[in-house]
């Protein structure tokens, strides 16, 4: 069956933007942006939802640990079972934007996946890991609620495309072409001999999406 419902997981508001933790929104807004989609708050959803050409996209605005009420309450209301959606999240077990898509599995302790399997009552669900790197020397929690390092912002934007472009082609050509197109194994990108200068330098700044008011 083709894939019928896109999510994208993160955290709502400001202070989470553009934060490791919140890949999964910034790669479904550039989907959103492709398909010419517009976001919509959808109350009886808990998230912001829109449709394009047949295809529902969903952020859920629940925060992350409870994200599976909203995929549920979409999934009920539409009739889509767990094998039609495609969830795209932040993982730090792959080096930073290296992509892994997977028909089906474990939380792998991702409290988002962990939330869907709970609310959907199955892990047969496939979904789109999008590599955040280790947190080295920082907590685990600073580490996913951080910002990208300012100096990979180029590549930082290449890799974001390129998971947008592998949700996009599991929905056209099915989840097995996309697993054989996007599931190679890139290099490590080599790190500096020394620290990058930081002084005078903000976070990434990429660009927050704009949403309309809520519907009623």
């Amino acid at each position: 069956m083709p894939l019928r419902l896109l999510i994208g997981l993160g955290n709502p508001g400001p202070e989470y933007e553009n934060t490791r933790h919140n890949a999964g929104f910034m790669i479904i807004d550039r989907i959103a942006a492709r398909l010419g989609a517009t976001w919509a708050k959808e109350r009886k959803f808990d998230g912001w939802f829109a449709r394009a050409d047949g295809l529902y996209l969903l952020k859920p605005k629940t925060f992350m640990n409870l994200s599976g009420k909203s995929v549920a309450a979409v999934s009920g209301f539409f009739k889509i079972p767990p094998a039609d959606m495609l969830a795209i999240y932040d993982d730090v077990a792959l080096p930073e934007g290296r992509l892994r898509i997977k028909p089906s599995g474990s939380a792998g302790g991702h409290n988002g996946i962990k939330s869907m399997i709970a609310s959907l009552g199955s892990d047969q669900f496939p979904r789109l890991r999008f590599g955040v790197g280790a947190a080295e020397e920082k907590s685990l929690v600073g580490h996913v609620l951080g910002r990208f390092d300012p100096s990979t912002e180029a590549e930082l934007h290449k890799s974001l495309e390129k998971a947008a472009d592998a949700a996009i082609f599991a929905t056209l050509r099915g989840l097995e072409s996309a697993m054989n197109q996007f599931n190679t194994a890139e290099p490590p990108r080599p790190k500096p001999a020394r620290p990058l200068p930081t002084a005078g330098q903000g976070t990434a700044a990429l660009p927050a999406p704009t949403h309309p008011p809520e519907s009623t």
